[in-house]
């Protein structure tokens, strides 16, 4: 089933498992045999993102973009604002989605240590995507419930502040923790921001397949995303240390209790371990479904 339509409001129910898993996404890396496995195991209903790696630059995530979307899956890619060389760039890539057809995208700063040009930032790139009058219907951003490592909060606070109204959704980095996603969700939609939240999360990947992963994006972007994804290597290392299902359903519960901040679904990191998550997704789908039979 295909993500619902973006809901905002402070009085938005708070999710249920079944609203989680029915308004779910997923992400995937533009690797070699990504678009051969995104046909053999996603349903053309689930939206995709596509990340880019610094190695392979913007121009691979859009090839592979326009290629799933040829195939009639919905899709937004990354715009990662660092790996832009000017305004012109811009206004190249908005273009060349909008003759694609794509009308979604996820803007992002981007992990590069030095900018390729003016941006530094993703709201630099959503003000130039505004003056280009730009097409695009729903623009992701990033959100961060545990902070970041080398931003300030007040900062991060203030950024958000400042992009929510060029965005339609917010999608956050991985946090293992329920209670604090579901607090921050609720404190910025306190503080003005209330978009709909699409919590970041891994699938059941193996900690092998994040190691193979981790080596395919370059030592020092793989470096840098662990460094923002707190606690993400040891919970693969540690045999058990990790479940999706788990954390789905604390975080449901969590927002049940904290109330208020727009938790509208889920963005699953998948580390291209498609099959293994669409395995995953179809099992606690029939399990919301069994319960909501019994209901």
């Amino acid at each position: 089933m295909a993500m619902q339509q973006e809901v905002s409001g402070s009085g938005r129910r708070a999710s249920t498992v079944a609203d989680l898993v029915r308004n779910i996404g997923y992400e995937v890396m533009p690797f070699k045999k990504t678009e051969q496995d995104v046909l053999a195991y996603v349903p053309k209903t689930i939206p995709l993102t596509v990340t880019v790696t610094e190695a392979k630059g913007i121009d691979h995530t859009l090839n592979l973009a326009e290629a799933l979307h040829r195939h009639g899956y919905t899709v937004a890619p990354h715009l990662p604002a660092r790996q832009f060389v000017d305004k012109q760039h811009v206004a190249d890539v908005v273009a060349r989605l909008t003759e694609a057809g794509i009308r979604r995208v996820f803007c992002v700063g981007g992990d590069a240590p030095n900018p390729a040009g003016e941006f530094t930032e993703s709201y630099q790139l959503l003000k130039a995507m505004e003056e280009l009058n730009h097409p695009f219907e729903n623009i992701g951003i990033g959100g961060y419930p545990e902070g970041h490592a080398l931003i300030p909060q007040d900062a991060i606070d203030l950024a958000l502040k400042q992009k929510a109204p060029m965005a339609t959704r917010i999608m956050t980095q991985i946090c293992f923790d329920a209670t604090t996603t579901a607090t921050w969700a609720k404190r910025i939609a306190a503080e003005g921001v209330e978009l709909p939240v699409y919590v970041g999360m891994p699938g059941p990947v193996n900690r092998q397949k994040l190691i193979r992963i981790s080596a395919g994006i370059g030592l020092g972007q793989s470096a840098r995303f662990l460094q923002k994804q707190s606690g993400l290597l040891w919970k693969f290392l540690l045999p058990g240390a990790y479940n999706p299902t788990k954390l789905v359903k604390r975080l449901a519960s969590a927002s049940a209790k904290i109330g208020g901040g727009n938790i509208a679904g889920l963005h699953i990191f998948t580390f291209n371990e498609l099959e293994g998550t669409e395995a995953w997704r179809r099992k606690l789908l029939a399990a919301v479904a069994g319960r909501d039979d019994r209901s």
